[in-house]
Formats: C-alpha cells, sequence, structure tokens
C-alpha cells in the first residue's frame, strides 16, 4: 500500500511529533547551568525562558481553536515541524549572533515553542480521524511517545555531554533539530481525515453552551495539573525532602516518573479492549490519591520514592483518556475543542506545580505539604469522570 493511501504512516508520523514535541519543551532546561555561566544569565531570565515558551504555546492553542479548521491541517502541521526545527537551530547560532544572548535565546523559545503548541494541538484530533478501531489505545499510545521522547532528550544528551563535552551544546541542539526536519517531509506525504467526516463542527459559541465541554475542561486542567504537579518538584522532593543525592534524585526522580508515565500509557494502549477506559481512569485516579498521600505524608524516603514514581504510572492515563472520553461526548465538536483542551492542560501543568510552591513557601518550605495539598486535583477526576456521558 502507498504511503499516501496508507494510515498507519499518519499514526507514525503523530507519534514523532509528540517526540518533537518534548524535545522543544525538554532540551533547553538541561543546559540552564550552562545559558548561566556562559552568557551571565540570572535565575529569573533562566526562570522567564520556560514561562515564555509556555505562554507562547497557551496563546498558540487559543488562536488554533480559530484558525486551524481554515488554514487546514497539513499545512499547520508541516508548519509547526518547521518552526520547531527553525526555534531549536536558531538556539545554537541567535545567543552569539545577536548582541544580547538572551535575546537570541528568547527568539528561538519563541520559534520552537509555537511549532511545539501547533503540534499539541493538532497532533491528538489527527490520531482521532484515522479510521482505528481501537480510539483509546491510538491515543494512549500516542501520548506515551512524549514519554519516550523526555526520556530520550535527557539520557541521549547526558551521554552527548559526556563524550562532546557540555560546550558543543549548539551541535546537539542542531542533531536535535532533524527529528522535527525529516518529520516536515513525512507529515507532508501522509494521508490526513477529516475529524467530523461530512458534519459541519460545532461552533465555538455552540461548543461553550455545552456542560459537558466545561467539565471535559476541568478534568483536563486537573490532568495536567496532577502531572506537573509531582513532576516538576520529583528531583527537589528526591532530594530536600528524602535527603538523597541530587544524581540520584533526577534519576529516581523525573526519569523514573516518566519511564512510568509512559509505560502506564503504552500498557493502555496494548490492553484497552479488557479494561473500559472510564474505569481505568477511576481506578489510576485513586492510585494517585493514593500516591500523593504516600509521598507526602511517609517518614521512610523509600515509600516517599516509591510514592512518587508509581504517581508517574498513575497520571499517564489521565492526559490521553480525557481527550479519548472528550471525542466519544461530543464527537461534532472539531478542531476547537481540542485547542482549548490542550489550553485547558497547559494551565494545569502551569498551575500544578505553582500550588505545590506557594503552599509550601507558606509552610515554611515544606515541600510535602505542598504536595499534599495537589491532592485535590486527582481527587476531581474522581468526581468528574463518573459525569462523563458518550454521544457516540
Amino acid at each position: 500500500m502507498r504511503l499516501r493511501d496508507n494510515y498507519n504512516h499518519t499514526l507514525y508520523a503523530s507519534y514523532v511529533g509528540y517526540i518533537t514535541q518534548a524535545i522543544v519543551n525538554n532540551f533547553a532546561p538541561l543546559l540552564f547551568l550552562t545559558f548561566s555561566r556562559q552568557f551571565g544569565l540570572s535565575l529569573d531570565k533562566l526562570a522567564l525562558i520556560t514561562t515564555v515558551n509556555f505562554a507562547v504555546q497557551l496563546l498558540v492553542d487559543l488562536v488554533s481553536a480559530r484558525v486551524v479548521d481554515k488554514i487546514g491541517y497539513r499545512v499547520c502541521v508541516v508548519a509547526a515541524h518547521v518552526l520547531s526545527a527553525a526555534g531549536l537551530i536558531g538556539l545554537s547560532v541567535l545567543p552569539f549572533a545577536v548582541g544580547d544572548p538572551f535575546a537570541g535565546i528568547l527568539i528561538a523559545v519563541v520559534l520552537y515553542a509555537i511549532g511545539g503548541g501547533l503540534i499539541e494541538v493538532l497532533i491528538s484530533p489527527i490520531v482521532e480521524s484515522c479510521p482505528t478501531e481501537r480510539k483509546e489505545a491510538a491515543m494512549s499510545l500516542l501520548h506515551s511517545f512524549y514519554c519516550w521522547g523526555h526520556l530520550g532528550v535527557i539520557l541521549l544528551s547526558t551521554l552527548f555531554f559526556t563524550l562532546a563535552g557540555i560546550e558543543r551544546w549548539p551541535v546537539l541542539a542542531v542533531l536535535w533539530a532533524l527529528v522535527p526536519v525529516a518529520n516536515c517531509f513525512y507529515f507532508a506525504r501522509v494521508p490526513l481525515y477529516s475529524l467530523t467526516g461530512e458534519q459541519e463542527p460545532l461552533s465555538i459559541g455552540t461548543l461553550f453552551r455545552q456542560k459537558v465541554f466545561w467539565l471535559l475542561m476541568i478534568l483536563m486542567v486537573c490532568a495536567g495539573a496532577s502531572e506537573q504537579g509531582m513532576s516538576q518538584w520529583a528531583s527537589a522532593f528526591a532530594e530536600s525532602a528524602l535527603h538523597l543525592s541530587k544524581t540520584v534524585g533526577d534519576l529516581a526522580g523525573p526519569c523514573l516518573f516518566a519511564l512510568l508515565m509512559g509505560t502506564s500509557r503504552a500498557l493502555y494502549g496494548k490492553f484497552s479492549e479488557r479494561l473500559p477506559l472510564k474505569k481505568a481512569m477511576l481506578g489510576c485516579a485513586a492510585l494517585c490519591v493514593g500516591c500523593y498521600l504516600l509521598a507526602s505524608l511517609t517518614q521512610s524516603p523509600i515509600l516517599g520514592l516509591v510514592g512518587c514514581a508509581v504517581c508517574g504510572f498513575s497520571v499517564g492515563i489521565f492526559w490521553p483518556g480525557t481527550f479519548s472520553v472528550a471525542a466519544a461526548a461530543l464527537p461534532s465538536a472539531g478542531t476547537a475543542m481540542y485547542a482549548f483542551m490542550a489550553l485547558a492542560g497547559d494551565v494545569g501543568c502551569s498551575g500544578g506545580p505553582t500550588l505545590v510552591g506557594f503552599v509550601a513557601n507558606a509552610l515554611g518550605g515544606d515541600l510535602k505539604r505542598g504536595l499534599l495539598a495537589a491532592i485535590v486535583f486527582p481527587a476531581l477526576i474522581l468526581i468528574g469522570v463518573p459525569r462523563l456521558k458518550e454521544k457516540r
């Protein structure tokens, strides 16, 4: 079967798309200390790099709700990869080419953030529109590739820095850019399908009048917050609260969290026929509540680490699962729903870690009590999922 007629190639390109998003979100943070030493950047400027990245992605999520259907999926998804590659290449060039290295970094970040935001909005509906029989499995497997990409960025970048030296990071930025460059040409040829078939997609006004839409938005906020509330603080939690070394904290914190999150998504993709999605989400929400309780209340470093790591497994299904139940609840919603859900998920990804940090700071730097506050997010998923009803 020709490439243009085989939707499996659409799925493969989508998987690489999520790897691309993992690269643009997680490569620069590995270089923060290097940027500080090489360009004299202060901590507030380093923090601004991450803030600008996700702020631009939030803006892209919002704008995409109105423009993607008008421009077309193929043009937008190819442009997303071009911008991602341009940003990564720019990261290796612009800090040295413009007068202010920080300005050069921010220009590169804005470029790849636009690409990453478009990827986040586009890839899920592209996979949902493919003529697969097991939609939930395809969506869960798709999102597992973000986790594998995250792990690959950490491990392969560390290997490169060990062999070639950290000072050669611009070379690695260009090498990582080859991933979206290759996928750009791939997406230009794979078949793309209509999300709503011959139906006219719901207008944004009609979408906003659907009560289930707002329930889905809450679930997406909670999915992002449950995931990042633990993930973003995993290394600091392992080091400060569990008294582990920095190296062990990084490997046992973010890496193990990402590994188990990806494993969770891949396993559901394989066994989805035997386990209904809503039941799986409810079971994982209960497990997530238990993990937050274990990590925040135990006095044992080992048990605290188990709670942190298993939390990655428990949150794995939340994000792709919510996309799948949304497609079943509002099958004619169109791209706008996915754009707004991506926006809500990003709000949760920002709000979850912020809540943990604010509560911990208010209570004298007690990170355990900060994590305890984040238990509200998986608890809301437990309450909200049973209230979803399918229309498809």
